[in-house]
């Protein structure tokens, strides 16, 4: 075998049913890896850059060794020695040997076997033959005992799943505590408020971003709500759900052993073979990653638009700049870090449809489709993961607010005129907007002129907190009456 820069690399032969192969003597993995390698150069992404899904592929391994060796099927010896290479593996060992690209046929067998692979040759190595020599120690009847790509596959995605749903979890938790101390910090600042990308009535900033962190709460929520429904597997129901090649009891004991080993509550599904073939968790989990990226992503827009300008925009709020905006325009800073947040939002919103669309092609007993769906959410989570890490260190924290600017835009917005109609009634309040509109006048000299109010009664109104809603409108206030309108 040549190597890339045309050395002769040091080999050993493997052989199969289709026949035989040369494989690297210093390689973990066997000849089905190398035979998934030549088959699948699509992504040229391997498994390993889901350290999740290798971490959650041993632990399941080590659960099968642990319940094999309880039932008696596997010797004690290899049970004790499959598990310690699985240890070494959870530890960090190993994770460059999991070679196989993340999108491959065959419905994650490559995945498994490149795992059995790595598990029997690690084995070998340790118990001093030479790597390939599986009439010691054999990936599949020692590593593969009483189980089923079928069975292993389906459970270490939700499992790894399950490990990525808890760190976007955190990492979600600290953004929303991010927006929630703006909220805080932003709680006597007024400004305009819009809709449909119009002046509206005031309210505070804070009271803005209290709303980013309030939303952003709704979504931990529901991301929480979906562990227990992964934590539902398929052991023991080898290839389509019936348990053939497995003991009776071991589907029990494996899930047993796999609690332990993981420290998560996990239950062995009521019907295998429904359980084999059914995607309909990994849709309401790539949903719910959509809903959450879409409402991150449109907070995201809310930040671009309000730090716009910052002299012919919004410029209500300043992001941290973070680097240089234009090689052309000197001095332009751009929202990179929203930006980015957004095309995460844009990836989730496109993994979901393949998600779904890999969900509805699955047949029959099994859904042959698992690794696009394994490798869309297992994407998903970690790009969201990265991209509520990046807008909370990145921007949120050092955001700021131009509170001159804001200042200046409520003392001259004719939506402050809202909070007069209690007092001098729709028609009145709408003729004033107008006027003010027109001759640049504040709403509140145009209500004392017209002599409907009081400059005193006109300021109790108009404070920032009655504005704002923070203080209750509570109370009378006596106005001066509208002067009847005749008709001749």
């Amino acid at each position: 075998m040549v190597g890339p820069e045309g050395t002769r690399i040091r080999t050993r032969i493997e052989s199969d049913s289709l026949g035989s192969v040369e494989i690297p003597a210093d390689a973990y993995w066997g000849i089905h890896t190398a035979r998934a390698l030549e088959n699948f150069p699509i992504t040229r992404r391997p498994i390993s850059v889901y350290r999740d899904l290798i971490r959650a592929l041993a632990q399941v391994k080590q659960a099968a060794a642990r319940a094999n060796k309880e039932i008696g099927v596997l010797s004690a010896d290899k049970a004790d020695l499959i598990d310690r290479v699985c240890q070494e593996i959870v530890g960090g060992a190993l994770h460059d040997e999991f070679a196989v690209g993340v999108i491959q046929g065959g419905a994650g067998t490559s995945t498994n076997m490149n795992t059995n692979e790595v598990i029997a040759n690690r084995a070998l190595e340790i118990l001093g033959y030479e790597l390939g020599d599986y009439t010691h120690f054999h990936p599949i009847d020692d590593v593969n005992r009483s189980q089923s790509t079928n069975d292993v596959y389906p459970t270490a995605i939700k499992l790894a799943m399950v490990f990525g749903v808890k760190r976007l979890l955190e990492e979600h938790r600290l953004l929303t505590a991010s927006f929630a101390r703006k909220g805080v910090e932003f709680a006597g600042v007024l400004k305009v408020g819009r809709t449909q990308m119009q002046d509206a009535v005031p309210m505070t900033l804070g009271q803005e971003f209290t709303g980013f962190a309030h939303t952003l709460s709704e979504d931990y929520d529901r991301l929480g709500e979906i562990i227990p429904w992964l934590n539902e597997i398929n052991m023991g129901a080898t290839a389509i759900g019936t348990g053939i090649t497995a003991d009776p009891r071991y589907a029990a004991a494996v899930c047993r052993h796999l609690v332990a080993i993981t420290g998560i509550h996990m239950e062995t599904a009521e019907d295998l073979i429904e359980a084999t073939s059914d995607a309909g968790i990994f849709m309401t989990l790539s949903g719910t990653l959509k809903r959450a990226a879409v409402k991150l992503s449109k907070i995201c827009n809310d930040l671009r638009l309000l730090s716009s300008g910052p002299q012919a925009g919004f410029g209500e709020i300043n992001l941290p700049p973070r680097q240089a905006g234009s090689s052309i325009m000197p001095g332009k800073v751009n929202p990179v870090i929203p930006e980015v947040v957004n095309q995460v939002a844009f990836s989730v919103i496109g993994a979901d449809a393949t998600v779904t669309a890999a969900a509805e092609g699955g047949q029959l007993q099994l859904n042959a489709f698992e690794p696009v769906i394994a490798h869309s959410i297992l994407q998903s989570l970690a790009w969201m993961t990265n991209a509520c890490y990046t807008l909370r260190v990145n921007c949120v924290d050092g955001i700021s607010a131009n509170i001159s600017r804001l200042a200046a835009q409520v003392e001259s917005s004719v939506g402050v005129v809202t909070a007069l109609t209690p007092y001098i009634g729709y028609a009145a309040s709408a003729s004033l907007a107008h006027t003010a509109l027109t001759t640049n006048a504040s709403i509140a000299e145009l209500v004392v002129s017209a002599g409907l109010m009081s400059a005193d009664q006109v300021a109790r109104v108009l404070s920032p907190g009655r504005l704002s809603g923070l203080v209750p409108m509570t109370g009378v206030i006596t106005v001066i009456p509208v002067p009847a309108v005749h008709h001749e």
